[in-house]
């Protein structure tokens, strides 16, 4: 039977092990949702317009976001193209259809970015001027990041608050 000190210690180092699981796992997911709230919304901005034009004013606005262009990526052309098609269709038409369009789209660009070895969140957390402040906090932008650029509108932890409180710029809300 171990002893309490040791007991402790195993045990405080299984919750610490947990927590960075956790931590991981709610920055990926909420980056990626937060990429999705941003793309709807700015497809609803421009739902009214031929689709060509508003694929490209969304596609437009995401890369500056993220402050990048096409150029940047042009490997990924198509299927960013069709991930905004299908927010477009979706902000004209939400039905069950075009929800499944949507997730398909989703998964096409996370299988290309896949193959640059990033996904969707890691890029919206790592590139967004919209990126929550904790994120870096679990998953800091790597140095090394291709067109890395200073964020200073992602607002930086503050003592004396828990570390997920560290939101958004308040023009991202």
């Amino acid at each position: 039977m171990p002893h309490f000190v040791d007991e402790l210690k195993a045990e405080a180092e299984a919750a610490i092990a947990a927590m960075r699981n956790a931590s991981r796992q709610a920055r990926h997911i909420h980056a990626r949702a937060e990429l999705m709230r941003h793309m709807l919304l700015t497809a609803n901005k421009v739902k009214r317009q031929p689709k060509p034009s508003a694929i490209e004013a969304v596609v437009t606005e995401w890369m500056n976001a993220w402050r990048l262009t096409r150029a940047d990526w042009p490997d990924l052309a198509r299927e960013m193209d069709a991930f905004t098609g299908a927010f477009f269709d979706y902000a004209n038409d939400p039905t069950d259809a075009f929800d499944a369009a949507l997730r398909a789209a989703c998964t096409a660009l996370d299988d290309a970015l896949a193959k640059e070895g990033t996904n969707i969140s890691d890029q919206m957390a790592w590139r967004s001027q919209c990126a929550h402040g904790w994120w870096e906090m679990v998953s800091p932008v790597p140095r090394d990041l291709p067109g890395r650029r200073d964020r200073n509108e992602v607002p930086n932890f503050k003592p004396g608050a828990p570390f997920w409180d560290v939101g958004c710029a308040d023009g991202c809300k």
